[in-house]
C-alpha cells in the first residue's frame, strides 16, 4: 500500500463508485477539480449525479478499464488515433471514440492528457473481492491502490475534522452536526453514509475549515482516522463477518478515540463509559454527571422535546422532528459538538428543529388509502428494537382508528452471519410490532453455508408471541402486503438490503384505491 493519497491532480479510479461510501469520496473530489473515474454494474441516481458533474464511469469492472489510462501514460493516442488535440476542454481526435474522448476531456487547465492522466490512484472498499478483474489489473499496472478509508483518512487531516463513530445512530448523527454547522454558516464539507435532502445528496463541499464525517467500524478501518473531534454514540458487535468478539470491536474503538484530540461519548453505554472515558460526555439521564444532559421529556408522536443542560445550567429547551429516545441522544451529540465550537444553544436549537433526518432512517416515503409507509435501514436487534419503539410512537399519538392500527413491519434479515450470531436477539425485537412479515435473508456477497433461513427467523419470532408471517421472495411480500394492509396501518420496512425496492409498487397498489371510482 502506498503511503499517501495525492490530491494534486493525478487521477482517482473506484472501483465500484456507487456505493453509498465510495460515491461521497468521489463527489468531494470530483467537487474539488480533480480528475475522477470510477466503475460499476449498473446505473442509479448516485452515480447519475457524479456522471453530471464529469465524472467518466465504465459500466464494467474489468481490465478494459484501464486502457485509457495506459495509452495517456505511454503517449500514444487510444484506440489507435493519430493525433489528441486539446484546447479549452475539448478534445479532436482520430478514430477515437465518444467515450474515450470524454475520459480525456480537461478541466481547461492546460495540462496534457499525457500529465492529468497516467496511471489513476485506484480505490477500493472491502466490499471488492481480491478476485476481482479490474482489482488484478490494477495490481498488475502497478496503480497506487487504497482502501476507501485510505482516502477518507486523507481528507480528514485536510480539515479541522469532526468524525461520527459508533455501532448505530452515526448516520443520523454526522448528518445533524453537518446540518447545525451549515446552519450557523461555518460551510463545511460533508460525507456522510445516507442521503440526506438537505445538501441533496450523501456529500457535499464547502469553503469553510471544517469536514464532518461518517466514521464506520464494520471493517476496521476506523483505526486509520484521526479526527480533531471524535464523536462516538454507542460501542456494540455488529459485523460478525469481521470481529469475532465485542473485545475486538471495543479495541478497534480505543484506537479511534486515542487518535482524536477531543472525544465526545455517550455515556449511557457502558462500554464508551467505562472502555472510552470520553473528554466531553453526553447522556439522556440528568443524574449521570455527563457534560449535556435532558430533562423534562416528551417523546410526542410527531416531534420530541426536552429541556438541555450544560454542565448543570439550563441551556434551554430543544425540539426535534425526529422520534424516539435514541434520536433525542443523537442530538445531544450535536449539542455538545457545536458548544465546543464555539455555537450559541439558541442557535443549535433553532436549527436542530428544522432537521428531517437522512433518508432511509424513519423515512416516510408516502400515505395511501390511510396507510403510512415509512423505510428504515434498521438490520441490527438493537435497531430494530428503537425503530419499532418510534413507530408505536407515532401510532399511539394518531387518532384512534377502529379499521386497524397496527404496526406492520416487513423485515428482511441482512447477511448470514449477523443474522445466525444474533438469531435470538433478533427474535425478541419485535415487541412493539402487531404484524411481522419477515421474508429470506440478504446475503450481502456472504455464502449460505445452509446454517440459518429466513423461514428460522420467522420461526423464532413466532415463539416470542408475535404474529409472523414468513413470504421468501420479495415478489410474494408485495403480494401479501396488497392483500393484506389496512386503513390505519404503519408499514415500516426494515433491513439495509432490497426490500425498500418493492415500496413504490406497494404504494402504488393502495394509491388507485384513494382514488374514487
Amino acid at each position: 500500500m502506498p503511503s499517501s493519497v495525492d490530491f494534486s491532480g493525478r487521477p482517482f479510479h473506484f472501483i465500484g463508485i456507487g456505493g453509498i461510501g465510495m460515491s461521497a469520496l468521489a463527489y468531494i473530489l470530483a467537487k474539488r477539480k480533480l480528475p475522477v473515474y470510477g466503475s460499476d454494474i449498473k446505473s442509479s441516481h448516485i452515480t447519475q449525479r457524479l456522471q453530471a458533474m464529469g465524472t467518466h464511469i465504465f459500466w464494467r469492472q474489468d481490465a478494459s478499464n484501464f486502457e485509457v489510462f495506459e495509452t495517456a501514460a505511454n503517449g500514444r493516442s487510444p484506440n489507435g488515433a493519430t493525433e489528441l488535440a486539446i484546447s479549452s476542454g475539448v478534445v479532436g481526435t482520430v478514430g477515437t471514440s465518444v467515450a474515450t474522448a470524454e475520459a480525456l476531456k480537461l478541466n481547461g487547465n492546460g495540462k496534457t492528457a499525457k500529465a492529468i492522466l497516467g496511471l489513476p490512484q485506484v480505490v477500493c472498499s472491502t466490499a471488492i473481492h481480491p478476485a476481482n478483474a479490474e482489482y488484478r489489473a490494477a495490481l498488475d499496472l502497478g496503480c497506487p491502490i487504497f482502501h476507501r478509508s485510505d482516502v477518507l483518512a486523507a481528507l480528514i487531516q485536510d480539515y479541522q475534522s469532526i468524525a461520527v463513530a459508533g455501532t448505530h445512530g452515526k448516520t443520523t448523527t454526522s448528518s445533524l452536526i453537518g446540518f447545525v454547522l451549515m446552519a450557523a454558516g461555518l460551510d463545511p464539507t460533508i460525507v456522510v453514509g445516507g442521503e440526506v435532502n438537505a445538501w441533496e445528496g450523501n456529500a457535499r463541499l464547502g469553503e469553510g475549515p471544517y469536514l464532518v464525517a461518517e466514521a464506520d467500524e464494520s471493517d476496521g478501518s476506523l483505526v486509520k482516522l484521526a479526527a480533531k473531534i471524535g464523536v462516538v454514540t454507542n460501542v456494540e458487535l455488529d459485523h460478525p463477518d469481521h470481529y469475532d468478539t465485542l473485545d475486538q470491536v471495543i479495541d478497534t474503538f480505543k484506537v479511534f478515540a486515542q487518535n482524536c484530540q477531543t472525544l465526545v461519548g455517550c455515556i449511557d453505554d457502558q462500554i464508551v463509559k467505562d472502555s472510552l472515558r470520553p473528554n466531553i460526555s453526553y447522556s439522556l439521564q440528568p443524574e449521570s454527571g455527563a457534560d449535556y444532559t435532558a430533562s423534562d421529556v416528551e417523546y410526542g408522536a410527531t416531534s420530541t422535546k426536552a429541556r438541555i443542560w450544560e454542565r448543570g445550567s439550563l441551556l434551554g429547551e430543544m425540539e426535534l422532528k425526529l422520534l424516539g429516545k435514541h434520536n433525542l441522544s443523537n442530538a445531544l451529540a450535536a449539542v455538545a459538538v457545536g458548544r465546543l465550537l464555539g455555537l450559541e444553544f439558541s442557535a443549535i436549537a433553532s436549527v436542530i428543529i428544522g432537521f428531517e433526518g437522512a433518508r432511509r432512517r424513519f423515512e416516510v416515503r408516502g400515505f395511501h388509502n390511510d396507510i403510512l409507509f415509512v423505510d428504515d435501514y434498521a438490520h441490527h436487534p438493537s435497531e430494530i428494537r428503537v425503530t419499532l419503539a418510534a413507530a408505536r410512537l407515532r401510532m399511539e399519538g394518531s387518532e384512534p382508528n377502529p379499521k386497524s392500527g397496527r404496526v406492520v413491519a416487513i423485515f428482511q434479515p441482512h447477511r448470514y452471519s449477523r443474522t445466525l450470531t444474533f438469531l435470538p436477539e433478533f427474535a425478541q425485537s419485535f415487541g412493539d410490532a402487531d404484524l411481522v412479515v419477515a421474508c429470506d435473508i440478504y446475503s450481502a456477497g456472504e455464502p449460505n453455508l445452509g446454517q440459518i433461513s429466513g423461514q428460522k427467523v420467522a420461526d423464532l419470532i413466532a415463539k416470542e408471541g408475535r404474529k409472523v408471517e414468513f413470504q421468501a421472495s420479495l415478489e410474494s411480500v408485495s403480494q401479501f402486503l396488497t392483500q393484506n394492509l389496512q386503513p390505519g396501518d404503519l408499514a415500516l420496512f426494515l433491513g439495509a438490503g432490497n426490500l425498500n425496492q418493492i415500496i413504490p409498487e406497494v404504494m402504488a397498489f393502495y394509491q388507485a384505491a384513494d382514488r374514487p371510482d
